[in-house]
């Protein structure tokens, strides 16, 4: 369970964020703060694992909580670190630049609705899971967390393009609940074999999994979730 502090000034906004958050399965509230200050204490006091923070504040503002909270960590070694994601109407380039600098995982810009900030709840827990089920990381695994590499620049097997594969990526996106092969093929007009073969090159390379489901009779169905 990912235990998460909702930071913002306005307490209708923070109650509604946090509603957003508990409809997300994983995800649970410990706390809301409506200050910079009281956002320092909250996380000091429950020690959340993902706080949703504001750049408006009114004593100080969200880089700056995020950047006192990092170096808490760094003054405490054995601390909990905690990760952040910024949920604001703050759309300068240079603020968003500073939050990127000051550690934050994402920059969500309001207004939003309900399902983007799902995506990225389930985006955050994706990253969780992968890094928790590391020992050693590899290149793909690198690009794949921190989402660094433009699409198509990974390599791909012989008989594979990057167009399609980049193609079949974006259509598992815009469905996280999942798709079967022929769902897939049909909502990128591509063949069933077709898409079956970058469905499964995606689940071997780790950016995808696969689960099985189970209808009356016949084989079960397999259907493909895109991974962060």
């Amino acid at each position: 369970m990912t235990r998460v502090l909702v930071v913002d000034d306005d307490f209708m906004v923070a109650k509604l964020h946090s509603r957003y958050v508990a409809s997300v399965a994983g995800f649970t509230v410990v706390g809301v703060a409506h200050s910079g200050a009281d956002a320092v204490d909250a996380v000091e006091r429950l020690r959340p694992d993902l706080v949703l923070l504001d750049v408006y504040l009114p004593d100080m503002d969200g880089i700056a909580v995020l950047r006192e909270l990092r170096a808490a960590e760094e003054r405490d070694p054995s601390r909990q670190p905690v990760d952040a994601l910024f949920i604001t109407a703050a759309r300068d380039a240079e603020i968003v630049r500073a939050a990127l600098r000051a550690g934050a995982l994402h920059y969500l810009i309001k207004p939003f609705n309900q399902a983007a900030l799902q995506e990225q709840l389930r985006h955050v827990a994706a990253l969780r899971a992968r890094l928790d089920g590391l020992e050693e990381a590899r290149q793909e695994d690198v690009d794949q967390i921190f989402g660094t590499r433009p699409p198509g620049s990974r390599e791909l097997p012989k008989g594979l393009a990057a167009h399609t594969a980049e193609l079949v990526e974006q259509t598992l996106r815009r469905h996280p609940d999942g798709l079967s092969a022929s769902e897939c093929a049909r909502a990128g007009s591509l063949s069933r074999v077709s898409a079956r073969r970058y469905l499964e090159f995606f689940v071997e390379t780790r950016r995808a999994e696969v689960s099985l489901r189970y209808g009356g009779t016949g084989r079960p169905e397999r259907r493909y979730r895109w991974l962060g």
